[in-house]
């Protein structure tokens, strides 16, 4: 079966940065809808149309068609004690910032109770004693990936799975899911003081 849209697809990959330095290999498969439902990147979309199990390809994606451009406005250094203890580096939270510094027991990452406004998850990427650095970019924001990817299984997808725009048992890049299930804490080289865009407390 070639793939197309409306198919189910899975595939096993392997990512590594621009260098070649690897940043993860997939230890299940990779499971998206094919078809524009942003289940996988549309470059790595366009590369598989039409291709079937088996096929196998190495394509270098720039941060424009990964993760994005890293954006500095959204990394904030904030006080400590607007934070609950303890904390520390890979913690993540979920919300919009505060910017009422003046409403007594304000918080600095509140909830989201504006629709229109996308809720932001901030991961702490440096602590000192008395201040607190969150970035609310993807880890790999701002980097050029290099995927090597191979076709396991293609199949049709389900009235249900098309109706809803993913895949029933989908599974997407294990990097960088901003879910309560995620450790970031593997990714520390990636996010924390190293990248060119964090400043450093000390």
């Amino acid at each position: 079966m070639k793939i197309e849209k409306n198919t189910v697809v899975s595939l096993i990959y392997r990512l590594s940065d621009a260098q070649g330095n690897l940043i993860e290999e997939s230890a299940d498969p990779m499971i998206y809808l094919h078809g524009g439902y942003a289940g996988t990147f549309p470059k790595i979309e366009e590369l598989l149309d039409g291709q079937e199990v088996g096929f196998e390809t190495n394509v270098q994606l720039e941060p424009q068609d990964a993760f994005g451009d890293y954006d500095a406005e959204l990394l904030r250094i904030e006080q400590r004690d607007r934070f609950p203890e303890p904390l520390e580096i890979g913690m993540q939270f979920e919300g919009v910032p505060s910017t009422d510094d003046d409403e007594e027991g304000a918080e600095f990452l509140a909830a989201d109770d504006d629709e229109d406004q996308e809720t932001l998850i901030y991961t702490i990427t440096d602590l000192a004693e008395d201040r607190v650095i969150l970035d609310a970019n993807h880890p790999l924001a701002g980097m050029a990936l290099r995927f090597w990817i191979q076709v396991t299984e293609v199949r049709l997808a389900t009235n249900e799975e098309v109706e809803n725009g993913r895949a029933e048992d989908a599974m997407g890049l294990m990097i960088g899911e901003q879910d309560d299930d995620t450790d970031y804490d593997s990714l520390d080289d990636l996010t924390g003081p190293d990248h060119d865009n964090h400043p450093t407390l000390h």
